[in-house]
């Protein structure tokens, strides 16, 4: 069984984080005060802070699309991730990589899709029909 990861950062607008985090992508949120919130992030744990996004960069090549770096991200059964596409593509996402397949029929298929948050942190979100190929080679 795999145990929750932690990820604390940076967000320029809380009340902007909890619609993002908690009504869109569907989140429940947890402890906050008035300089951060935490959410359930699928099973893990984020703390929102408030103050100035990490720095990142369009260095990381992902098939044909140069993706920010670092990047944080969740790996979904499929159908949530889909189920997550949806309430992304209904908000109007802008995404860095719409979503998408790659792999097709090889070991290790997987769904992904690129966007940033509101205050610009990008995410990543995979998606498995097959947890068991996550580390396939």
């Amino acid at each position: 069984m795999l145990t929750p990861f932690h990820l604390a950062y940076h967000v320029t607008d809380l009340d902007e984080a909890r619609l993002f985090y908690g009504e869109i992508m569907g989140c429940k949120e947890g402890r906050s005060t008035e300089t951060w919130v935490d959410f359930d992030f699928f099973g893990h744990q984020i703390s929102l802070h408030l103050g100035t996004p990490f720095a990142n960069a369009a260095t990381g090549k992902v098939g044909d699309h140069m993706v920010p770096m670092p990047h944080f991200g969740v790996i979904l059964h499929l159908e949530d991730w889909v189920s997550l596409a949806g309430r992304l593509e209904t908000a109007q996402t802008d995404f860095i990589i719409a979503p998408s397949v790659r792999f097709k029929g090889e070991p290790g298929e997987q769904w992904t899709m690129f966007f940033r948050d509101p205050s610009g942190n990008p995410v990543e979100v995979k998606g498995f029909a097959d947890m068991n190929a996550v580390f396939a080679a």
